[in-house]
């Protein structure tokens, strides 16, 4: 998936995780863009990757793309740091929604993951689509359909508060 995909990816799961949560949506959502871009850092054309190309580089050199950083492993080791060095809890989660939303999406394409990292198997869905198809096209605007309607849903309850 393309990288604006993975951030409403990362928007959605965090908006959705917020009408279940009392974390505030607007961090959830800063640290779920973060969370969704973290993963393609073993990528140098992706959003991250141009950021940090050294990161990027050395990541890529060790594991390739769409393995170790799109593991489950990946996240637990996130979820670790984060745990230890973050201490508002909402920012973690975030990161982990935008994280695991990342990894599914990829989990959507031909390619697929190594979700069990250092196990050489890829996994993906048994419906996949191409990489900046028309379907990621579909995927891209049904993802945007729910950030607002969990938008909404989010105001509404900030008004009946008020």
């Amino acid at each position: 998936m393309q990288g604006n995909t993975h951030i409403i990816g990362g928007i959605t799961a965090s908006l959705a995780f917020a009408q279940i949560s009392n974390d505030n949506p607007l961090v959830l959502v800063g640290a779920g863009v973060i969370g969704a871009l973290l993963p393609d850092i073993c990528h140098g054309g992706s959003k991250i990757g141009r950021k940090l190309p050294i990161i990027s580089k050395m990541v890529n050199t060790l594991f390739g793309h769409r393995s170790f950083t799109h593991s489950l492993l990946f996240l637990f080791l996130v979820w670790m740091l984060l745990h230890t060095f973050i201490p508002y809890e909402t920012i973690s989660l975030g990161i982990l929604l935008g994280m695991a939303s990342h990894v599914f999406l990829d989990m959507c394409t031909k390619k697929g993951v190594k979700l069990f990292f250092p196990v050489s198997i890829s996994v993906r869905m048994p419906i996949t689509t191409k990489t900046g198809s028309k379907a990621e096209k579909v995927v891209y605007m049904m993802l945007t359909v729910l950030s607002v309607f969990f938008s909404y849903e989010i105001i509404i309850k900030l008004i009946d508060i008020v």
